[in-house]
């Protein structure tokens, strides 16, 4: 960056090496923002600097810092700038060029802003797409150290299976903010179980069927435009449920066909998505003992269901029947046998 001309060693004697920012006109593009119109760098102090905005690139040792944190370089010993860090590290394991940069939407302005201008005067096409997530709060605050409210994933996993944990964090857009409650979590593993639901009980209404016209299954025209929108997951999501509740609808009225293509597609975008309730990844992972306990409770009103049909106790049946529905457990009577699902 020296020998290109976007980069000077600080006249004062620190050792400081310093971007000249008004040598590189792209400044400011990924933010957009123009120079002019830019404050003063929040980067660090302003001294032998050309212009209060130029941001450190290596910053000389000083007394009062541990030698641990200091190296040999041109300039004399010191270490490198925040920024120039990302930039060496990610074209070392990285490349030149590469397609995508993740980080919080806080760190756009100045860290990758100034990643970006650092990298490319350098001659490097560095990242093709950047993305920047938001950031999370808890019940309506931000998540902190200080206020004791940090969630932890083994928190998560300890209150819903990895597959709705994911489902979860992806209900919402990467660039919002999420407000993270026990709460909400509930309400995601209600709405995966929809989805499990649907393609539980088409298995088994299709067991031994073929249709000449469920092939390579198609992904739904507005899934793909929601996903190709900014990685639109949450659009892509309701899209995802329109297809669960046709296909509930089609089983309903033994359209096997249709919901045979509707199973299909159901698959195909949670496989996008990565949270096939099928995928082996999520079966190996799947809390046996919490499904294993709940099968076996609601197994038991079944057994008493039936009993109380055989004994013409309607009454009775019907209200087990309400029980579990009001609970969320819809009971699919069929060929003999009863079979549940999550609601």
């Amino acid at each position: 960056l020296i020998e290109r001309g976007h980069a000077y060693v600080a006249d004062d004697g620190s050792g400081d090496v310093y971007f000249d920012v008004k040598t590189w006109p792209a400044y400011g593009e990924l933010t957009n923002q123009k120079l002019d119109d830019m404050a003063d760098s929040p980067d660090a102090e302003t001294r032998g600097k050309r212009d209060p905005r130029d941001f450190a690139l290596w910053k000389g040792a000083r007394p009062a810092e541990p030698e641990s944190a200091s190296w040999p370089s041109p300039w004399g010993d010191g270490r490198p700038g925040w920024h120039i860090e990302c930039s060496a590290m990610s074209k070392r394991y990285l490349g030149p060029a590469f397609d995508i940069h993740g980080g919080g939407l806080d760190l756009r302005f100045p860290h990758h802003e100034n990643e970006l201008a650092q990298s490319t005067a350098n001659g490097d096409a560095f990242a093709s797409y950047w993305v920047h997530n938001g950031l999370v709060n808890v019940e309506g605050q931000k998540m902190s150290k200080s206020l004791g409210n940090s969630v932890f994933a083994s928190e998560l996993l300890a209150l819903a299976r990895p597959v709705v944990v994911r489902y979860y964090l992806a209900s919402a857009h990467y660039r919002s903010t999420m407000d993270y409650s026990h709460g909400a979590l509930i309400e995601a593993e209600a709405a995966f179980a929809r989805i499990e639901g649907f393609l539980d009980r088409a298995s088994r209404a299709l067991e031994g069927t073929h249709f000449a016209t469920v092939g390579a299954p198609i992904i739904p025209e507005a899934f793909g435009a929601a996903m190709d929108d900014d990685l639109g997951v949450p659009q892509a999501l309701a899209v995802l449920h329109d297809s669960v509740r046709a296909g509930n609808t089609a089983l309903d009225d033994g359209q096997l066909e249709t919901a045979a293509r509707l199973r299909e597609e159901v698959l195909a975008m949670t496989e996008v998505l990565g949270v096939n309730p099928h995928s082996p990844q999520w079966a190996a992972k799947t809390d046996g003992a919490a499904t294993a306990a709940l099968d076996t409770l609601v197994q038991r009103l079944i057994d008493d269901r039936a009993r109380a049909r055989d004994g013409k106790d309607f009454a009775a049946a019907d209200r087990i029947r309400d029980e579990l529905s009001a609970a969320g457990i819809v009971l699919e009577d069929a060929s003999g046998s009863t079979h549940w699902s999550i609601a």
